[in-house]
């Protein structure tokens, strides 16, 4: 058998050796995943704590509550999206980008009682210019006369459930940095392959690639731009002098 290939790639086997393998992985995979569910169990344990059902939001029909918000379900996931004042789309959080690009159909959370909705940090005039710019149809809302009471100096990007009571609104779960990742698949298919995520960070094998300083930024804008702008889409946020 012929074992020289002419990039980094992992050792050439035949179909036995490699299955012995993944079986000897799958084992780690299946424990993984059931230390999840315990995880996830515990989170489900967790005790909650009372917000401002009243918390003010201004959202496409002028202002509104986190309880509206909620569009009648009993709870309610919410992305709180960064936002950089008075700046161009293309200097416009990458991460958040990335993040909220692939929250896309929300039937399966509705069909559960939860609705989904984007918080942003910013105004909702120019956020919402860059929502219909990137095409996303999730809820979308201003949460910046309220991020003192909603988020309590939490930052920089938050991902927050809550669960409603009546009239009352309970925050039960919140998460930052790389716990927001339960909101995309990509890392989790690329996380799959043999070079992975290409990251620095990651530990790979001498002479994959890694040459991914910025997974959520190309040539200067958040990579999920580029699409928009050669489809002729108009990134003006009416941030121009």
């Amino acid at each position: 058998m012929n074992t020289e290939i002419d990039i980094a790639a992992p050792t050439i086997a035949d179909r036995s050796t490699y299955q012995a393998q993944l079986d000897m992985l799958r084992i780690r995979e299946k424990e993984h995943s059931r230390a999840g569910d315990a995880i996830a169990a515990a989170r489900r344990r967790l005790p909650m704590v009372e917000v401002p059902a009243d918390s003010p939001l201004i959202g496409a029909a002028g202002p509104v509550t986190l309880l509206d918000a909620f569009e009648g379900r009993r709870q309610l996931i919410a992305y709180y999206q960064m936002w950089h004042a008075g700046a161009p789309a293309a200097q416009q959080c990458p991460g958040c980008t990335f993040f909220n690009s692939q929250v896309r159909e929300l039937a399966y959370l509705h069909s559960r009682d939860v609705t989904y909705a984007t918080l942003c940090q910013g105004s909702y005039e120019q956020s919402v210019r860059y929502r219909d710019f990137m095409g996303w149809d999730v809820p979308w809302y201003s949460a910046q006369p309220s991020l003192d009471v909603l988020l309590g100096g939490r930052a920089p990007f938050v991902l927050a459930c809550y669960l409603r009571s009546g009239d009352r609104v309970f925050e039960t779960y919140w998460t930052t940095g790389r716990g927001v990742e339960a909101m995309e698949q990509t890392y989790g298919l690329l996380d799959l392959t043999a070079y992975g995520r290409q990251e620095p960070w990651e530990d790979s094998p001498a002479g994959w690639p890694q040459n991914i300083p910025d997974p959520a930024r190309v040539d200067g804008r958040p990579t999920a731009q580029w699409s928009r702008i050669r489809a002729g889409r108009s990134d003006d946020l009416g941030t121009a002098g």
